[in-house]
């Protein structure tokens, strides 16, 4: 699909990732609406340098764990943009919990964790599905983590929330056929973003000893899979590590 005066909503976009994704659809034409929780100036500075690629933008608060606030979010998209192309499924929510302390993993963190990282994408997509059939070209491209393939991660429940997210990308494939595809990159450690920051320094050189790369993950190759995702033709229900040889090594 040629990208070129798509329109675009990238959720988590005020974060390292999400901002860096919707910077790169707007190099490659499209018009991005930019998804933001709580940080809005973050995500009026992507929408700045959006609109300096000579494309149009506008920032929709969202906070995905609500579902009115999800359906919210589409209608405010399609109101500044007029239609919907591509929708990138990026922002998340984790709290750091060691596995071993399953008292302290909660059935109200377990909830909103789910909440915002799988039944958020879930809802999104619903939301979104009959503008991207209608655009008979639709784009979904959710993002995981490698945790999803391996017992690792923050907490069970987000290692948990990751894994769901790519059998959703899977089930979605199936139910948004032919007029959607619907694919999921895998990240590792990316340092620059929210996330990363919130890891100690010893842990996040753990990762970069076991890659076998000996590094972590680079914001913009994350990036450009996720753009490859949407101009492909032929791949739906994939899912795409990208995580400095972590997962397999």
């Amino acid at each position: 699909m040629n990208i070129e005066n798509r329109n675009a909503f990238v959720t988590g976009g005020s974060g390292g990732l999400g901002s860096a994704v919707a910077r790169a659809l707007a190099k490659h034409g499209a018009d991005v609406a930019v998804g933001f929780h709580s940080n809005r100036d973050a995500a009026i500075e992507t929408c700045a340098g959006i609109v300096a690629q000579g494309r149009r933008s506008a920032a929709i608060e969202l906070d995905q764990s609500n579902p009115q606030s999800i359906e919210s979010s589409i209608e405010k998209t399609i109101g500044e943009l007029g239609g919907l192309d591509i929708l990138i499924n990026n922002a998340a929510w984790s709290v750091a919990i060691p596995f071993q302390d399953l008292d302290a993993l909660t059935a109200d963190v377990w909830d909103r964790l789910l909440a915002t990282n799988l039944r958020g994408p879930y809802l999104l997509s619903r939301a979104a599905a009959p503008y991207l059939r209608k655009s008979g070209q639709g784009r979904i491209v959710n993002v995981s983590a490698f945790i999803g393939f391996a017992p690792m991660g923050s907490s069970i429940a987000h290692a948990v929330s990751k894994a769901g997210l790519i059998h959703l990308t899977r089930c979605l494939a199936v139910a948004l056929a032919p007029e959607v595809t619907v694919n999921c990159v895998a990240p590792g450690i990316m340092e620059r973003t929210g996330m990363s920051s919130r890891l100690p320094p010893e842990i996040i050189e753990a990762m970069r000893e076991r890659a076998a790369l000996k590094r972590t993950t680079e914001i913009q190759d994350v990036a450009e899979q996720i753009i490859q995702f949407c101009r492909g033709e032929s791949a739906t229900g994939q899912t795409v590590v990208v995580d400095a040889g972590i997962y397999f090594h």
